[in-house]
Protein backbone atom coordinates (compact mmCIF):
# COMPACT_ATOMS: atom_id res chain seq x y z
CA UNK A 1 0.00 0.00 0.00
CA UNK A 2 1.52 2.91 -0.94
CA UNK A 3 0.31 6.42 1.01
CA UNK A 4 1.10 9.82 -0.85
CA UNK A 5 2.43 12.75 1.13
CA UNK A 6 -0.01 15.69 1.57
CA UNK A 7 1.32 18.28 -0.27
CA UNK A 8 3.39 20.97 1.03
CA UNK A 9 2.09 24.54 2.01
CA UNK A 10 3.43 27.44 1.26
CA UNK A 11 4.02 30.11 3.96
CA UNK A 12 1.50 32.65 4.31
CA UNK A 13 2.47 36.00 3.32
CA UNK A 14 3.62 38.26 6.29
CA UNK A 15 2.16 41.64 6.27
CA UNK A 16 5.22 43.05 8.44
CA UNK A 17 7.03 44.62 5.15
CA UNK A 18 3.34 46.76 4.29
CA UNK A 19 2.86 47.46 7.76
CA UNK A 20 6.49 49.60 7.65
CA UNK A 21 5.94 50.89 4.62
CA UNK A 22 2.50 52.35 6.02
CA UNK A 23 4.20 53.62 8.95
CA UNK A 24 7.02 55.22 6.64
CA UNK A 25 4.15 56.65 4.25
CA UNK A 26 2.52 57.90 7.64
CA UNK A 27 5.80 59.90 8.98
CA UNK A 28 6.65 61.40 5.56
CA UNK A 29 2.96 63.04 5.34
CA UNK A 30 3.19 64.20 8.92
CA UNK A 31 6.29 65.65 8.06
CA UNK A 32 5.54 67.49 5.28
CA UNK A 33 1.78 68.34 5.58
CA UNK A 34 0.80 71.83 7.68
CA UNK A 35 -0.91 71.29 10.71
CA UNK A 36 -2.48 75.24 10.86
CA UNK A 37 -5.36 76.12 8.78
CA UNK A 38 -5.00 77.83 5.80
CA UNK A 39 -6.95 80.69 4.15
CA UNK A 40 -8.91 80.03 0.90
CA UNK A 41 -7.58 82.84 -0.69
CA UNK A 42 -3.63 83.35 -1.54
CA UNK A 43 -2.14 86.01 1.74
CA UNK A 44 1.32 87.10 1.50
CA UNK A 45 1.90 88.50 5.26
CA UNK A 46 3.83 92.21 5.22
CA UNK A 47 7.39 91.87 5.69
CA UNK A 48 8.63 93.24 9.33
CA UNK A 49 12.06 94.47 10.31
CA UNK A 50 11.10 93.39 13.90
CA UNK A 51 9.36 90.14 15.47
CA UNK A 52 9.50 86.81 17.06
CA UNK A 53 8.52 83.49 16.25
CA UNK A 54 4.58 83.00 16.00
CA UNK A 55 3.37 80.60 18.89
CA UNK A 56 1.55 77.51 17.83
CA UNK A 57 -2.21 76.75 18.89
CA UNK A 58 -5.20 79.42 18.72
CA UNK A 59 -7.07 80.62 15.72
CA UNK A 60 -6.14 82.10 12.57
CA UNK A 61 -8.31 85.29 11.13
CA UNK A 62 -6.92 85.60 7.21
CA UNK A 63 -7.58 88.80 5.51
CA UNK A 64 -7.61 88.77 1.62
CA UNK A 65 -6.07 91.78 -0.20
CA UNK A 66 -9.78 92.73 -0.94
CA UNK A 67 -10.79 92.27 2.87
CA UNK A 68 -12.10 88.85 2.54
CA UNK A 69 -12.76 87.03 5.73
CA UNK A 70 -11.75 83.48 6.83
CA UNK A 71 -11.67 81.93 10.37
CA UNK A 72 -9.27 79.18 10.65
CA UNK A 73 -9.32 78.54 6.64
CA UNK A 74 -13.26 78.59 6.33
CA UNK A 75 -14.38 81.60 4.41
CA UNK A 76 -17.28 83.43 6.81
CA UNK A 77 -18.98 86.95 7.17
CA UNK A 78 -17.87 89.37 10.25
CA UNK A 79 -21.23 88.10 12.17
CA UNK A 80 -19.95 84.48 11.68
CA UNK A 81 -16.34 85.35 12.93
CA UNK A 82 -17.62 86.90 15.69
CA UNK A 83 -20.04 84.28 16.85
CA UNK A 84 -17.39 81.49 16.76
CA UNK A 85 -14.59 83.75 17.84
CA UNK A 86 -17.12 84.77 21.28
CA UNK A 87 -17.85 80.65 21.67
CA UNK A 88 -14.08 80.13 21.64
CA UNK A 89 -13.06 83.12 23.87
CA UNK A 90 -15.82 82.15 26.87
CA UNK A 91 -14.35 78.31 26.93
CA UNK A 92 -10.87 79.95 26.86
CA UNK A 93 -10.31 83.76 27.11
CA UNK A 94 -6.14 83.35 27.06
CA UNK A 95 -6.79 81.38 22.92
CA UNK A 96 -4.12 83.00 21.07
CA UNK A 97 -6.25 85.25 17.87
CA UNK A 98 -3.51 85.42 14.80
CA UNK A 99 -4.38 87.94 12.16
CA UNK A 100 -2.78 86.82 8.56
CA UNK A 101 -3.45 89.59 6.72
CA UNK A 102 -2.25 90.11 3.48
CA UNK A 103 0.41 92.83 2.67
CA UNK A 104 -1.57 95.01 0.04
CA UNK A 105 -4.71 94.76 2.35
CA UNK A 106 -5.55 98.52 3.46
CA UNK A 107 -5.81 99.00 6.96
CA UNK A 108 -9.33 100.22 6.57
CA UNK A 109 -9.71 96.31 6.41
CA UNK A 110 -7.81 94.83 9.28
CA UNK A 111 -7.77 97.59 11.79
CA UNK A 112 -11.80 98.05 12.71
CA UNK A 113 -11.17 93.97 12.73
CA UNK A 114 -8.70 94.21 15.03
CA UNK A 115 -11.45 96.45 17.60
CA UNK A 116 -13.96 94.01 16.82
CA UNK A 117 -11.44 90.55 18.01
CA UNK A 118 -10.35 92.93 21.33
CA UNK A 119 -14.02 93.72 22.04
CA UNK A 120 -14.94 90.08 21.63
CA UNK A 121 -12.51 89.49 24.95
CA UNK A 122 -9.01 88.19 23.02
CA UNK A 123 -6.63 88.99 25.82
CA UNK A 124 -3.13 87.62 23.25
CA UNK A 125 -3.80 88.60 19.21
CA UNK A 126 -0.77 88.92 17.19
CA UNK A 127 -0.42 90.28 13.50
CA UNK A 128 1.82 87.50 11.37
CA UNK A 129 4.07 89.00 9.43
CA UNK A 130 7.03 87.54 7.17
CA UNK A 131 10.70 88.23 8.53
CA UNK A 132 12.81 90.36 6.29
CA UNK A 133 15.60 88.63 4.57
CA UNK A 134 18.81 89.11 6.29
CA UNK A 135 21.32 90.16 3.53
CA UNK A 136 24.69 88.56 3.99
CA UNK A 137 27.15 90.76 2.70
CA UNK A 138 26.63 93.40 5.74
Amino acid sequence: MRLSRRPSRTPPETIVALIDVVFFLLVFFMLIGRMDATAPFDVIPPTALTGADMPSGGMTVSVSASGTVALDGALVTLSQMDSRLARALADAPQTLIRINANSAVELRHVLPLLRRIEGLGAQEVALVVTPEPHDPTQ
